[in-house]
């Protein structure tokens, strides 16, 4: 791993606040993707990237959704559901707001990511190795939680 998980823990959950939107390992915030096993299947640079370049096509989110309705009410979010009469917004202080399509005056998709577009230069080098070295270690302990082998006795334990 590139960097130190611990030192990465505390970026992820102090200074870069990435748990006020994202959850990890059971703690953390709800708006964003859960990352528990985020870094379980990609390479480092990969990680980096979405890290620190949010923006990128290859990075692109589902970015948030503005709905103005006729009662002239406007809700800002994430999509969460949407069918042929009906669209269900989480906005970004986590509420839920299922909306009738009927009662809709327009929606907008916006292409910015929620992600600050900033950790490429406001985190350092060894400060983004070892948050991606964090998100490598977390999905490697929950790789293992689920592993059934890990939890049969062994043959002293018998």
């Amino acid at each position: 791993m590139p960097g130190n998980p611990q030192n990465g823990k505390a970026i992820f959950f102090g200074r870069a606040r990435c748990a006020e939107c994202h959850l990890i390992a059971g703690a953390g915030g709800f708006i964003a993707p859960d990352l528990s096993s985020y870094g379980r299947a990609r390479p480092v640079e990969e990680i980096r990237d979405a890290i620190a370049k949010p923006g990128q096509p290859s990075n692109a989110s589902r970015g948030t959704v503005t709905v103005a309705t006729r009662a002239r009410q406007t809700f800002t979010g994430v999509l969460r559901n949407e069918d042929n009469f009906s669209l269900q917004l989480q906005s970004l202080d986590g509420g839920f707001h299922l909306l009738m399509k009927s009662d809709v005056a327009s929606m907008r998709l916006e292409s910015n990511s929620l992600m600050p577009a900033d950790y490429g230069s406001t985190l350092s080098a060894g400060e983004l190795n070892d948050l991606v070295s964090f998100l490598m270690s977390v999905a490697q302990q929950d790789r293992s939680s689920l592993d059934p082998k890990k939890n049969e006795p062994t043959d002293e334990e018998e």
